[in-house]
């Protein structure tokens, strides 16, 4: 059993489209899903915790899938912020007090964002590759040039080639990010072709443009969201219970940090997937909803 329905939770921002299962009155799970992904790495998630009285619910996030914005108006922001603010929206318009949050890359850093800033929210987190609150002060700094040629699709985003490139290509795009960030999954490009509709929201391609430039400097955030990147600026502490999920053939940049760890002052488990690429709920979705489950 995967997810039962659909709904459409109206933000101040956005029309959030989102998938549920498991009783209405259970404890509250929410899973987050990254770029480019969408909510189907997550399908084999959900009856293990649904099977123990869990709210399962995951949203597409800002330019995925059906989920739009409200206003033509609204910059197409991508920043870090954002993301944040749109999780702590979605919980207030479903009136969720607190809840579980588990996420990876651009849903990861939601997460974190929430556990970090609004801890009273978050009964526990489960975040792969550690503490993914970007540090935009410290962006330009380079690292290893190994390192530096993974992250090639992103500086690819800085142009106005990588833009077309983006809107023209984007599912061939897309689909080798996902086989080159998993190597050692050799269903990611056929489990692809179940999510390749949610790249073309069309807002998808402002949105991705505006992340990767935004955090490296290169573009103006939205104004509205100004305080919460001050404060994500001093790359406040996780005090929430916390399961840290480490991707051991991540195809891009490899295991976390372990300097992360200073970042997490509450409980804190280190759970390491040695044979899963960067997309560990759809590559081992049996272990990764026990880290879920280890936290309700």
């Amino acid at each position: 059993m995967g997810f039962t329905s659909t709904a459409v939770a109206g933000t101040p921002i956005l029309d959030i489209t989102f998938e549920q299962a498991g009783p209405a009155d259970g404890v509250p799970v929410i899973l987050l899903h990254g770029f480019p992904y969408d909510v189907r790495s997550y399908d084999e998630v959900v009856a293990p915790l649904v099977a123990q009285g869990a709210r399962v619910l995951a949203p597409y996030l800002r330019g995925f899938g059906p989920t739009t914005f409200r206003d033509p108006a609204t910059p197409r922001s991508g920043q870090q912020a954002a993301l944040g603010q749109d999780l702590v929206d979605f919980m207030d318009v479903l009136g969720i007090e607190s809840a579980v949050l588990a996420g990876y890359d651009w849903g990861g850093r939601a997460a974190c964002i929430t556990a970090a800033l609004l801890p009273e929210r978050v009964r526990g987190l489960v975040t792969v590759e550690g503490y993914n609150i970007q540090n935009i002060a410290a962006a330009n700094e380079p690292t290893l040039p190994e390192w530096e040629s993974m992250l090639w699709y992103q500086y690819y985003f800085h142009s106005e080639r990588g833009r077309r490139g983006l809107e023209q290509h984007r599912e061939e795009l897309c689909s080798l990010l996902w086989r080159t960030w998993s190597p050692t999954w050799t269903d990611a490009g056929e489990a692809f072709a179940a999510s390749a509709s949610s790249v073309h929201n069309p807002d998808f391609v402002d949105v991705v443009i505006h992340s990767y430039r935004h955090r490296f400097g290169l573009a103006d955030g939205d104004p509205r969201y100004q305080r919460i990147e001050e404060l994500l600026a001093e790359q406040p502490p996780i005090t929430v219970p916390t399961v840290m999920v480490e991707s051991g053939s991540d195809g891009l940049l490899g295991p976390g940090p372990a300097g992360d760890r200073d970042h997490f002052t509450g409980p804190y488990e280190h759970l390491i997937l040695e044979d899963v690429g960067h997309n560990p709920p759809q590559e081992a979705p049996d272990r990764f909803a026990a880290a879920v489950l280890s936290l309700l």
